[in-house]
């Protein structure tokens, strides 16, 4: 009886993981706080805003890993009171969107803003602007669809080099003992980091409370893993090359004291594409989205 006992309760703890996200929230319970709306799209349902003036030239937004949409709000604010016209949206696994399961690679992450841009109507003559994550993303649609594209404008990009700590190393692993141990230590270590960003100059209150109320959501945590797994263990010279030979404007803006995409990736990016244009906030860590964004507003109309 005691062994049967001891079997058991390992294979509960082995369970533990599976179990605590199974008791999470399913993003629907959330989505009647979603502002903005919904489309039904070929992999899921996409959470989605539009801001601004109806005239204004379009400019469209896409976030990183771990922070929705709702890291635009102070900089999607600043625009649309320079006149753009702003689309702001949840990539899937993240905010109010769906958590589809499987890779997430350039291609899912492309293929959602395709269908979103199909959806809305937005066919060319756009900026886009990517965020960490959201600037691969951004250089992958901008290499592929150039001609759609009238300016590319990366905030501390990733593809050029990134520390993402240990939940970077997990994607070494096999499949199922990765997502068990990123179930198990993911969340308290986003607490932690979010704690020590809470108590930072100029970091909103709402940021971090929203970015701590997505690990109560179910599929939140999976998707983090399936994108370290997927599109941010890619390469994305090519696309930068490409970018530069069909002479679309690039700005590039890093934060000086960003450990996350360290300054050293602004050289890479001038090796792969010479004719991007940069600018280094001095004081900017990862977090420059939300804490300067009247500076990369001024930027963005210095440039433009």
């Amino acid at each position: 009886m005691w062994g049967w006992l001891l079997v058991g309760l390992v294979l509960l703890g082995g369970a533990a993981p599976w179990l605590t996200e199974l008791r999470r929230q399913p993003v629907r319970a959330a989505r009647s706080q979603a502002p903005g709306a919904f489309a039904a799209l070929s992999q899921g349902r996409t959470h989605y805003r539009w801001s601004g003036d109806t005239a204004g030239p379009v400019v469209v937004l896409i976030h990183g890993l771990t922070t929705p949409s709702f890291v635009w709000d102070e900089l999607e604010a600043r625009l649309v009171g320079a006149g753009h016209r702003v689309l702001s949206y949840d990539l899937y696994g993240r905010g109010f969107s769906d958590r589809p399961r499987g890779a997430q690679g350039r291609g899912f992450f492309l293929r959602q803003l395709e269908d979103l841009l199909a959806d809305q109507g937005v066919e060319a003559n756009f900026a886009l602007i990517g965020y960490s994550m959201g600037g691969a993303i951004a250089t992958a649609f901008s290499a592929a669809s150039a001609e759609r594209v009238n300016r590319l404008i990366l905030l501390a990009p990733a593809g050029m080099g990134h520390e993402l700590g240990a939940a970077q190393r997990l994607i070494r692993l096999p499949a199922a003992l990765a997502e068990a141990l990123m179930l198990l230590i993911f969340p308290r270590s986003f607490r932690r980091a979010a704690e020590v960003e809470r108590r930072k100059p100029g970091v909103p209150e709402a940021v971090v409370d929203g970015q701590l109320a997505q690990l109560e959501r179910r599929g939140y945590v999976r998707s983090v893993l399936a994108s370290l797994r997927g599109i941010l263990a890619e390469d994305f010279e090519a696309d930068h090359r490409r970018i530069a030979a069909a002479r679309l404007p690039v700005l590039a803006i890093w934060g000086a004291r960003d450990t996350t995409i360290p300054i050293a990736a602004k050289a890479v990016l001038t090796r792969w594409n010479p004719g991007a244009r940069h600018a280094v906030i001095d004081a900017g860590d990862h977090a420059l989205t939300y804490t300067h964004a009247a500076e990369i507003t001024d930027l963005i109309a210095e440039t433009g």
